[in-house]
């Protein structure tokens, strides 16, 4: 039986057919990266999303294996989603005073938690910051693109949910690295067990089946702005939670 030509190694592949194909998944492209930047602050252009895409697409394509058993299609949206986020990760898009607050506000909820000794709720996190629970859920907005790239969430060949990632690094293929990223799957499936329903809720929604805040506020009959709190406090539980164990994780991120 005859290979088709989009499983051939790079080298095997001409100058026609490789840009065939980078047309070919063109769309892909655009797709991914506009569901990345409809969570990210209007300062960060679709253009510059759309480039990093691109460069992560031709690269997916000159290294593809199929020896690997993984749909070039898979591959691709690995590279181009790990591309765009590398290339915010560079070009430090969020406001270094987001990021004070972002730590600022996950301090206060480990503090709350080490209080309690469960899951904290708004009000206990609020009073452990000494701020009104309206002013806690107003931060919980300011800070709600900073887990672009620190929870991203990862397909496999039959595009089924398999993770929870971080922005990908240039050893993410290497042995070691795939044994990390199972560690890493394991700590937070444990984590997402022990938040409110709630959190689960627009997690799921937002990472696992990639649906818009506006979407989720639509099926749970909330305001978007109120998903997004939800959804910032839920990452900020899941990186206090995995923190301990996970070093890096409060460093290398908000």
């Amino acid at each position: 039986m005859a290979v088709p030509a989009h499983y051939y190694r790079s080298e095997e592949v001409s100058g026609d057919e490789r840009e065939r194909l980078i047309i070919e998944h063109l769309p892909q492209v655009r797709l991914i990266a506009r569901k990345i930047h409809e969570r990210l602050p209007e300062s960060v252009t679709l253009d510059d999303l759309l480039s990093a895409g691109v460069l992560g697409l031709i690269h997916a394509i000159d290294n593809f294996d199929p020896a690997q058993n993984v749909k070039l299609r898979t591959y691709a949206e690995y590279r181009i989603r790990g591309a765009i986020l590398d290339s915010l990760r560079a070009s430090d898009w969020a406001p270094r005073m987001k990021r004070k607050l972002a730590r600022t506000l996950e301090a206060g909820l480990a503090r709350a938690e080490q209080r309690w000794g469960r899951a904290p709720e708004e009000a206990e996190i609020a009073a452990e910051l000494g701020i009104p629970v309206e002013e806690y859920r107003q931060k919980l907005g300011e800070v709600a693109a900073l887990d672009i790239g620190e929870l991203e969430f990862l397909r496999d060949e039959r595009e089924t949910p398999i993770l929870l990632k971080y922005v990908s690094t240039p050893e993410e293929d290497s042995p070691a690295m795939q044994l990390e990223k199972v560690e890493l799957e394991r700590l937070i499936a444990g984590a997402i067990d022990h938040i409110p329903a709630a959190e689960r809720t627009v997690l799921s929604l937002y990472f696992y089946e990639e649906l818009t805040l506006r979407e989720i506020a639509d099926i749970m009959g909330i305001h978007f702005s109120r998903v997004s709190q939800i959804k910032s406090q839920a990452v900020l539980r899941l990186r206090n939670a995995i923190g301990h164990r996970w070093p890096g994780v409060r460093s290398g991120g908000a």
